[in-house]
């Protein structure tokens, strides 16, 4: 708890995230545990902060972690698509390649296999005629001249016919040939055509899962972004809830502080009086004594002045632990809030044990007060009067229930059992020791 001012947070916007790795391709688990590791420092920074606010703020930074990560993922899913969306429009413009090549093949060998058709069909034309004329056609058209001219002309027209003839079987040879290599080569393109279409498809297939992820990634990040603000507002509304808490524990601190220096200057004035009275008691003494020597008396006096004072006892410090339950959580001494930015006292020893432990006056005193208060849970304060010249009173907070109401108490005696009430998170004690009133390190008198 703490005595001094604090300001409340004017805007979340100075709220630092928890840090996050700034690459874009973070290692998750190594990430998850440095973030966790941040979370839980968190909590121990809050463990006094009410439960409330401390968990909304640690559900903020939480969420303030994972935005980096969520980003990242977003932008690796962008560029993933992007590659698939290039690589998809490559595969599709190989496939539109393979079938205009396709097709200008099967252009090409349909018009081979018309001029197979025609080829053929002359050759069976001259083999009609030549079977028609039992092979001797020409022979009887050039026997039959009846002048040299005419003779020599039907032989030239013999041998022309031939050359046709002969023409039309290569041209026909040659088409055959050139129809089996483009019958090849077609179904060579078919294949090219097959494979692109194959690739097309997948590539296709993998730009639209890749889209898909990029869509899944953004509605992730914006979810997130949303929860966020979420988040944000519910911190801002529990820390404007955690000023009036805190302005009341800040006025019944002052409060508190009041009575005990009230009863501090009181314990402080009777001391004295007791020590007057004690001195003139033994100056008073002194005096008989030395008038009874001097008359001649042998008597000795019997009386005696006592002793006067608190004994601080043999622990090595007036005051003991009140538990050896646990472990020191906190030490007294100045923090620094994470919600509200401000300093604070932090007013006394934390002693974190599990709930239900048993918790033990420091000293011997009287119980001055036993009960709840808001923001440090059930509470006992225990006036343990002068000792070793200063006044000295003990609180202890955020108890689960308290065993003692009023009246003295020895040193030892079970006061209460360890709780999480009030403005606390998570099972602790939080002991404090006045001196004349103030706050001070219990470790002065433990």
């Amino acid at each position: 708890m703490t005595g001094m001012s604090v300001a409340l947070l004017a805007s979340l916007a100075m709220v630092a995230p928890v840090s996050a790795s700034p690459s874009a391709d973070p290692d998750p688990s190594k990430q998850k545990r440095s973030v966790d590791a941040q979370i839980n420092q968190l909590r121990e920074d809050l463990h006094e902060t009410n439960a409330d606010l401390a968990n909304a703020y640690i559900a903020l930074r939480t969420t303030q972690a994972r935005l980096p990560g969520a980003q990242a993922a977003l932008t690796q899913a962008q560029a993933a698509a992007s590659r698939a969306e290039v690589a998809n429009a490559m595969a599709a413009q190989e496939l539109e390649v393979a079938q205009a090549n396709e097709t200008k093949a099967q252009d090409e060998l349909a018009a081979t296999s018309k001029e197979i058709r025609e080829s053929r069909g002359q050759v069976a034309q001259f083999a009609a005629q030549i079977y028609q004329e039992q092979g001797f056609g020409e022979l009887d058209m050039a026997m039959t001249s009846t002048t040299p001219q005419q003779f020599a002309d039907r032989i030239a027209l013999i041998g022309t016919v031939m050359d046709l003839q002969g023409q039309s079987m290569v041209k026909l040879a040659t088409a055959k040939a050139s129809q089996t290599a483009q019958e090849d080569h077609l179904s060579a393109l078919r294949a090219d055509s097959e494979k692109a279409k194959r690739k097309a498809e997948a590539t296709l297939s993998a730009a639209n899962a890749a889209r898909d992820r990029a869509t899944a990634a953004k509605a992730a990040l914006d979810a997130l972004a949303a929860q966020q603000t979420r988040q944000a507002a519910t911190v801002k509304a529990q820390s404007v809830a955690e000023q009036g808490r805190l302005a009341a524990a800040q006025a019944e601190s002052a409060r508190l502080g009041a009575v005990i220096k009230a009863r501090a200057a009181a314990a402080l004035r009777a001391a004295k009086i007791r020590a007057a009275a004690n001195a003139k008691a033994k100056a008073d003494a002194a005096a008989r004594a030395a008038r009874n020597k001097s008359k001649g008396g042998g008597g000795s006096s019997s009386g005696s002045s006592g002793s006067s004072g608190s004994s601080a006892g043999s622990s090595g410090g007036p005051l003991s632990a009140p538990t050896t339950k646990g472990w020191i959580s906190s030490e007294f001494g100045m923090r620094f809030h994470p919600i509200q930015h401000v300093w604070r006292l932090h007013s006394g020893r934390d002693y974190a044990a599990p709930c239900g432990t048993p918790i033990k006056a420091a000293a011997a005193g009287t119980v001055i007060e036993a009960g709840y208060n808001s923001g440090y849970g059930y509470r006992v304060i225990i006036d343990h009067g002068v000792i070793g010249g200063v006044h000295l009173a003990t609180t202890y907070n955020h108890l689960r229930s308290i065993k003692t109401h009023g009246g003295r108490v020895g040193r030892g005696t079970v006061v209460g059992y360890e709780g999480s009430t009030g403005n606390s998170n998570g099972c602790h004690l939080h002991f404090e020791v006045y001196e004349d009133g103030n706050f001070v390190d219990p470790r002065n008198y433990l």
